[in-house]
């Protein structure tokens, strides 16, 4: 019987690893593949390569902080908690990828540890703050950190890299010989080729950050049992991460790619920064941090930014001019000086965001970590006052 639970428990940890791929995917590589750098495909591949890096090397910290930390009974995780938590972590998150919305996964996972801790009592608040307060710092961080680069440095990283998409993709795949060859697309500059080449390498860090931070939602339950190792379910869920990336995350990297956003390379470089140095940051400390949430947020801060420059601080304090506070500012091929042109130099946030579309991934981003807590929540109140 105890076998039969345990091989249940990897199928469960596996379908969480897969959920993951389908969300993570997105938010890491979203940018690149809705500004024509990579494919969807592509982008699979690279993200299943790094985040198994990032999972193998710092990903064990996280681990220990979600299976040992969060909740302070040593006797709370059994094989059947753990199915039941990576249940509802699964089945949350494929809720979001249902929708073509990516749900954080960091968000949904301790939530459904949060649910079984309040239901036994074991749950340590001092942690769970922590943690609780970091999700809302930090894409407050993003979004100031994106609109003040926006504002004040956007322009010259604009004209430093000189990124500009043109037709076609970047690379194509010379069938030629024997074995096929990628070569530079027929309309491929060589600037272009430098911008695609750093944002695809920061998808790239992102994706080993997200490894560090995610592979502990897939595993972390099983492996605070006595007897399963931390090697093979970092195995097993990066197996699981990268079949989710080659199916399910096509949809979000719609989403993030192509539906919220038509993102120029050099606003998915700085988003990509800004995202991806918030995450490792917080991953060093332990933190699982919201992944989606942050390059969500570093996306309308960019555009934010963008759009004020037509006022001064001192303008906008003594209510002297109105901006236009529109991230379709990201689509201007020049922006004036800080205090100079109006309202009509920024173009309309329908060039460049969907609000119906971002509108359903800010809900979906805070209801899948709620059905989470909550339905591990009164599942496990119910268990252990009538079954266990």
């Amino acid at each position: 019987m105890v076998e039969v639970l345990l091989l249940v428990g990897f199928v469960v940890a596996a379908f969480v690893g897969y959920n993951i791929g389908g969300a993570t995917t997105g938010p890491a590589f979203g940018p690149a593949v809705g500004a024509d750098v990579i494919s969807k495909s592509g982008a699979a591949a690279l993200m299943s390569v790094f985040f198994f890096i990032g999972a193998g090397t710092l990903g064990q910290r996280v681990v220990t902080t979600l299976g040992e930390d969060l909740v302070t009974g040593g006797s709370v995780f059994t094989l059947e908690t753990s199915i039941v938590v990576l249940f509802f972590i699964g089945g949350a998150l494929f809720v979001g990828n249902f929708a073509g919305v990516p749900a954080s996964t960091s968000m949904t996972a301790v939530g459904s540890i949060a649910g079984l801790g309040i239901a036994t009592n074991t749950l340590d608040w001092a942690v769970m703050g922590e943690i609780a307060i970091w999700w809302l710092v930090a894409p407050i961080i993003g979004f100031w950190v994106s609109g003040v680069v926006g504002r004040y440095f956007y322009s010259a990283i604009d004209r430093w890299v000189a990124i500009e998409s043109t037709e076609g993709a970047l690379f194509e795949l010379d069938r030629s010989g024997p074995v096929p060859r990628p070569v530079l697309g027929p309309n491929t500059t060589r600037r272009e080729l430098t911008g695609g080449i750093v944002v695809i390498a920061i998808g790239c860090l992102m994706a080993f950050s997200s490894g560090t931070s995610n592979i502990a939602n897939a595993i972390a339950p099983l492996v605070a049992l006595d007897n399963v190792e931390m090697t093979p379910m970092i195995l097993l869920g990066s197996a699981a991460v990268a079949v989710g990336a080659f199916t399910i995350a096509r949809r979000t990297l719609d989403t993030l790619g192509n539906d919220i956003t038509d993102l120029p390379l050099t606003a998915a470089i700085v988003v990509a920064v800004v995202s991806s140095g918030i995450v490792i940051s917080l991953s060093a400390v332990g933190i699982p941090a919201s992944f989606v949430i942050i390059a969500t947020m570093s996306i309308v801060g960019l555009g934010w930014g963008r759009a004020t420059r037509t006022v001064t601080v001192r303008q906008g304090i003594k209510g002297e001019k109105e901006p236009t506070v529109s991230v379709g500012a990201l689509t201007a091929d020049e922006m004036p000086a800080i205090g100079e042109g109006d309202a009509s130099d920024v173009p309309s946030a329908a060039d460049l965001f969907n609000p119906s579309t971002s509108a359903r991934v800010v809900l979906m981003q805070n209801v899948v970590p709620i059905l989470s807590t909550v339905g591990a929540l009164v599942t496990f109140a119910a268990l252990f006052a009538f079954v266990w």
